[in-house]
């Protein structure tokens, strides 16, 4: 058993149980069955089921139980022991057959998801470029030490952190940070490690070995998070914890009452709780096929089961309750200038710069219906801003801190206070024009959304955490109502503030960041929108592909149907195989006929299950609340 991967181990054994029970079939109509060392030759294929099949399932929920795992599946271990001890070898079998094939389901509805840590280490580079004599070398990454140069080549990422020596150039950190701006780099700045550089070279010097930067102090989170992951009781198990005690209660009574051993087993193989171990997974399967068809990819089916039970739900700011990308949000035009003169300047230079700003400033003249002219000599240092002429004007577009520095005399008194987000400053013919102030616009839905969550799913808590400073987030929890807000959250922040939660209920954590990827992990389900990061996906148990809120709600309800569609499948089969054991216990139904009666009532909950596959009248109620 060792040697088969352990996600297509039950299908193999599925495989032989068939293979085994048409071979004993075959046998048994198709001549005199002789014995051959003391079996009948029919039952031969069915001992190399039990046997290679039905111990290992036997060893595997033992161990289980040694671990305090008590759950459905048990029942039918326990009926596959009590079919060899007393001879029923084809009982035996087909228990055997049902629990591999339910676990078969199970193990392929979950898919060839690979590790989030392994995600995240793809994302490093193993080397980094040293300076050394003048020259650049490669060294591997466990080389590089504090106080070494090494060159950051464009669009590679960071592979310590560091201090800039040589550039000018801007990196983008929004998956660890949570800002979702690039960040401006010169000399003296830091660098994070795992940050992906832009357009510019850049020297720096390492500050820390890779094993003690701040992409690597992620990982550790991530695999603490990893470890300390809260299991999930699953609805079968929770059912089956029900379940499976009476049915040994009526299997033994019937026993002690009858004196027939036989009765014993034709209630367990009758009691066999195929409904749990193989209308669960289908119905899981199904409504996965379902939400990858809507673009929602489940990667754990565990999310499917306990989002509904959710009472708490944790969101990131950047990407999630936002666009993600800067938008103008206030202007302040000095004495002697009017709004659309500052427009139509700042928009006349932005045009050939690709800065996040600058598209923000043409988005605005375009809603404003503002024609910039042409601009000439335009030109853009790294570090230090805009800059061109327009109509024999000339137009410098730069950073607050300059604009102190350079024309401090001349700033107004009334500047505008910083309040959080980015902020450029237009200066014209050597004057303080304007001041343009920004922030990451949030989504239009997001009010509506977080409303809509306790009036329609019972969400008690709705928070916000970010990476993002605090009075950005409280910017953005005041616009879509949120009240409990965290800001400038590290990962390992955000793990611990989920760890706390669970306290008081299982937690939802939606993102869409490397910087998210640990709480992701820790949650009781992580869910990752929009995200085109693999760590991210990895990490999480759904990824939206859509950045749409509304696919959240479609997650719940399809969520809330499998739920509904389970419990109909479960009970109703749990009720006919009580009526099933009623029958074997008053020895009405042999052990083969139990197996066979179970098989009919597997049938019918399976194509109940099956539902969960197609297609509802509709997907979601969101909106219709408002």
């Amino acid at each position: 058993m060792t040697t088969v991967p352990q996600r297509t181990w039950p299908l193999w054994v599925a495989a032989l149980a068939v293979v085994c029970v048409l071979a004993h079939l075959a046998l048994r109509w198709t001549g005199p069955d002789r014995l051959w060392l003391g079996w009948p030759l029919s039952d031969w294929p069915l001992l190399v089921a039990l046997c290679f099949g039905g111990i290992p399932l036997v060893m595997e929920l033992a161990l289980k139980l040694a671990r305090g795992e008590f759950g459905a599946d048990m029942l039918a271990g326990i009926s596959i022991v009590t079919a060899i001890v007393m001879s029923e070898y084809l009982a035996g079998a087909l228990v055997v057959l049902m629990l591999s094939g339910g676990e078969a389901l199970e193990a392929y509805a979950v898919g060839q998801a690979s590790n989030a840590l392994a995600a995240l280490a793809r994302r490093m580079p193993t080397t980094a470029h040293r300076r050394e004599a003048g020259q650049v070398v490669d060294v591997a990454l466990r080389e590089v030490a504090p106080g070494n140069v090494l060159v950051i080549y464009p669009h590679e990422n960071c592979p310590v952190d560091g201090t800039v020596l040589e550039g000018q150039g801007s990196m983008d950190e929004s998956f660890l940070s949570g800002e979702p701006y690039l960040i401006a780099k010169t000399p003296g700045t830091t660098v994070i490690s795992g940050s992906v550089n832009q357009e510019v070279a850049l020297v720096i010097r390492a500050d820390r070995r890779a094993s003690d930067s701040r992409y690597a102090q992620i990982m550790r989170v991530m695999e603490q998070a990893a470890q300390q992951k809260p299991r999930i009781r699953r609805l079968g198990d929770q059912l089956g914890a029900l379940y499976t005690p009476l049915a040994l209660l009526i299997a033994g009574g019937a026993w002690w009452w009858s004196g027939e051993a036989t009765r014993f087993l034709a209630v367990l193989v009758v009691a066999t709780p195929c409904p749990l171990l193989i209308a669960i997974p289908v119905a899981i399967l199904g409504a996965v096929n379902l939400a990858a068809r809507r673009g929602i990819i489940i990667r754990d089916p565990a999310v499917l089961e306990r989002l509904p039970q959710c009472p708490i739900m944790v969101f990131d700011k950047t990407g999630t309750l936002t666009y993600g990308k800067p938008v103008l949000t206030r202007l302040h035009v000095a004495d002697g200038f009017d709004e659309r003169e500052v427009f139509t300047l700042a928009g006349a230079v932005e045009r050939y710069s690709k800065h996040p700003l600058s598209h923000a400033v043409r988005e605005s003249l375009e809603q404003r219906g503002i024609e910039a002219p042409l601009a000439e000599q335009v030109s853009e240092p790294p570090g230090q801003g805009l800059r061109g002429s327009v109509g024999g004007r000339t137009v410098e577009i730069t950073s607050r801190n300059r604009l102190l520095e350079r024309f401090s005399s001349a700033v107004p008194d009334d500047l505008p206070a910083r309040i959080g987000g980015l902020e450029c400053a237009l200066i014209v013919d050597g004057r303080y024009a304007a001041l343009f102030q920004f922030h990451d616009e949030p989504r239009a839905d997001g009010r509506s959304f977080v409303e809509h969550l306790p009036q329609q799913h019972r969400v008690k808590r709705v928070l916000l955490a970010s990476g993002d400073r605090l009075e950005e987030a409280e910017r953005l929890a005041k616009i879509v109502g949120i009240t409990e807000v965290h800001g400038g959250m590290q990962p390992e922040q955000k793990v611990r503030l989920v760890e706390d939660l669970m306290r008081s209920g299982d937690v939802a954590f939606i993102g869409d960041g490397i910087n998210d990827a640990p709480a992701l992990t820790r949650a009781a389900v992580g869910i990752a929108i929009g995200s085109q990061h693999e760590a991210v996906g990895e990490a999480a148990g759904a990824v939206m592909l859509d950045p749409d809120l509304a696919k959240i709600d479609e997650l719940l309800h399809t969520s809330q149907r499998l739920r509904r569609i389970v419990l109909q499948s479960v009970l109703g089969g749990m009720a006919a195989s009580v009526g099933g054991m009623t029958l074997a216990a008053a020895g009405l139904l042999p052990p083969v006929g139990g197996a066979v009666l179970q098989e009919v009532i597997d049938a019918a909950a399976v194509l109940n299950a099956l539902r969960t596959s197609q297609a509802p009248r509709k997907f979601t109620d969101f909106g219709e609340d408002q």
